[in-house]
């Protein structure tokens, strides 16, 4: 070593260090003449005044502890997640003079390792432990390493920690820029938009100024028009009154006639024409056939023409034993279960229907067969066959000896239930029939059909009463209002219409459904109305003011029919999801009845509301108890 060789160990940290380790004034004096030199105590301030540069010296062997980088990184993560303007307000604090500084000793070791100075380094830590041994160094006078390093150090650190800070303003600084882009791309767009629609807005109230226009120009046509009106009405009135003479002459006429066979006046009749000479001949069994033939098909006609119609009654009464209502009987049932399973049919069922006085049910299918089966054992007791393409709805006779039923085939057939035969066929649709009604007083029957009319067939006279036209789309449903002579129907057109049968007139027609209305049914006193589309939305309808009451949506399954229970406190609806809800109109709450495997198309309560019978897609009737 130097300071082996008569260097002084105080020169060589000065030069090792690059400062100088003495004061100014103060200078090293010689104790002996062989030039042996001693060392001095001397204290180094933090702050250097003097033009000398420093070099950095990294510390490249320095290492976190095993055990706690992952602590060192959640610190580091939490100081980047600070606010970035204390970050930015932070001022350098320099290290105060309490903080524990590095000796002199450590640093050169330091030094020497990073250099691999080990040859050096070996023969320093020899050399200073045997001075040390030796108990001639103290250690109070080697001192620390100068304040000036370690704030280097302590500010490289703030300028690495500045610098990744400043990355990440940075990226922020980006993301906010194209967080910016993006605002006011949309913010052109809406106004783009917005001033679009001001334009739409003044085009629609000047087209609106134009139509006000326009139909003002139309109210001198309106009045010339009534004016037209009320000439005709009076001319409509003299031509009665001109043929009420014309009736009155022709009556006169007859009364004559009829004076002149009493009296006994012999008129003698005239014949046109030419005699044949085989007048008197024998007529042969051909032509004798063929005569009789034709005086019986004369005569069956005769007498279907000489049939009268049937009159609409005036004053119905409803009857007690079919419409019971009762509002203070016990409460609703709805914790029904699948008690029963009766496979009746092979292809879909599509109506159920029950007897108004028996233990009778009767399921029409698409196998084009209906089956009237006794309850509850679902025996099967008379099947009837006759039409030519799938049933669609069926319907019992008031007094339940008849029963209607309606089909693909565009016919209405009615049926004998004692023995299964069929009573009469009414034609005169022109596309499939999908339900059919009876009249409270059993004269007629009336018909919806796919060709967007509905019909009133009189039993008595074998004929189409009237024809009901004003829909715009198929009509599939059809109902009489209880013991009147009111008509509902529902259609495709998305509307109900109330028809008078008398006059086959339309009275009024209700609008909310926004799709396909499937079915349409009253309650048991006819107060409310209730119908269901092909979104599943069940609309109930004030029939006395002829309102909507409240909508429930239980879609999107198509809602296929619905029916309320005698009480008409409970609504049931068939769904193609294969569940069917029941609906409590008091308190607004649905139920589910899950236990069909596929799509149920009808559903109908018992008439004492314990029972609940329903017809799937399986060909199946289920009984819920």
């Amino acid at each position: 070593m130097a300071a082996q060789r008569g260097v002084p160990p105080m020169r060589m940290l000065e030069e090792a260090l690059g400062i100088s380790l003495t004061s100014s004034g103060d200078t090293p004096e010689p104790v002996a003449a062989d030039g042996a030199y001693y060392l001095e105590h001397v204290s180094i301030t933090e702050v250097s005044e003097d033009d000398c540069e420093y070099e950095e010296i990294p510390d490249d062997n320095f290492s976190i502890p095993e055990g706690e980088e992952d602590l060192t990184k959640a610190i580091n993560i939490i100081q980047e997640q600070a606010t970035d303007t204390e970050i930015l307000e932070q001022t350098t604090v320099l290290p105060s003079k309490h903080v524990v500084h590095e000796a002199i000793e450590d640093f050169l070791c330091n030094f020497l390792i990073k250099m691999e100075m080990n040859r050096t380094l070996d023969s320093f830590q020899a050399e200073w432990y045997e001075l040390i041994q030796k108990g001639k160094t103290e250690f109070s006078e080697i001192g620390n390493v100068p304040d000036v390093y370690s704030q280097v150090v302590l500010l490289e650190t703030e300028n690495k920690n500045l610098k990744k800070d400043l990355k990440h303003f940075k990226q922020a600084a980006e993301k906010a820029r194209e967080e910016l882009l993006r605002t006011q791309k949309e913010r052109d767009f809406h106004r783009m938009h917005h001033k679009r629609t001001v334009q739409e807005k003044n085009k629609l109230i000047a087209d609106l100024k134009g139509l006000k226009l326009h139909y003002a120009s139309y109210e001198p046509t309106i009045r010339v028009l009534h004016e037209k009106h009320h000439v005709l009405l009076k001319e409509k009135m003299l031509t009665s009154l001109e043929r009420d003479r014309a009736v009155g002459k022709i009556s006169g006429l007859q009364a004559s006639l009829k004076n002149i066979e009493l009296a006994h006046i012999h008129i003698p009749k005239i014949k046109a024409g030419y005699s044949c000479e085989k007048e008197n001949k024998s007529e042969g069994p051909t032509q004798k056939g063929l005569h009789e033939s034709r005086q019986d098909s004369g005569y069956k006609k005769k007498m279907k023409d000489d049939r009268k119609d049937s009159e609409f009654p005036t004053n119905m009464q409803p009857d007690t034993d079919l419409s019971v209502c009762d509002e203070n009987i016990g409460p609703s049932k709805f914790d029904y279960k699948l008690n029963n399973i009766f496979r009746l049919h092979d292809l879909p069922v599509t109506c159920i229907n029950l007897h108004p006085c028996k233990e009778f049910l009767v399921s029409c299918s698409e196998d084009r067969l209906w089956k009237m089966v006794g309850l509850p054992k679902g025996n099967v007791f008379l099947t009837g066959s006759g039409h030519t393409d799938w049933l669609a709805d069926c319907c019992f006779h008031p007094s339940g000896t008849k029963l209607a039923t309606s089909s693909g085939d565009s016919t209405i057939k009615l049926w004998d239930l004692s023995t299964g035969e069929c009573l009469l066929t009414f034609e005169g649709h022109s596309h499939a029939v999908w339900s059919c009604t009876w009249h409270s007083s059993g004269d007629f029957v009336a018909s919806a059909s796919l060709d967007m009319t509905s019909k009133i067939w009189d039993i008595n006279s074998e004929r189409c009463r009237y024809t009901l036209y004003g829909h715009t789309d198929s009509v599939n449903s059809i109902e009489f209002f209880p013991f009147s002579n009111t008509l509902l129907t529902a259609s495709a057109d998305k509307t109900l219409s109330v028809w008078d049968a008398r006059t086959s007139k339309c009275e009024h027609s209700l609008y909310g459904h926004m799709h396909s209305i499937n079915d349409a049914t009253f309650t048991p006193r006819g107060h409310i109305i209730a119908s269901c589309d092909a979104r599943g939305v069940i609309k109930l309808w004030d029939f006395r003011n002829l309102i909507p009451i409240v909508s429930i949506d239980v879609g999107p399954s198509t809602g296929n029919e619905v029916n309320f229970d005698s009480t008409g406190r409970v609504l049931a609806q068939a769904s193609a999801s294969g569940i069917i809800h029941l609906l409590h109109l008091k308190t607004g709450q649905i139920h589910k009845l899950v236990g069909h495997e596929n799509e149920v198309h009808t559903v109908v309560f018992s008439q004492d509301g314990k029972n609940i019978y329903s017809g799937g897609s399986d060909g199946t009737v289920r009984l819920w108890l």
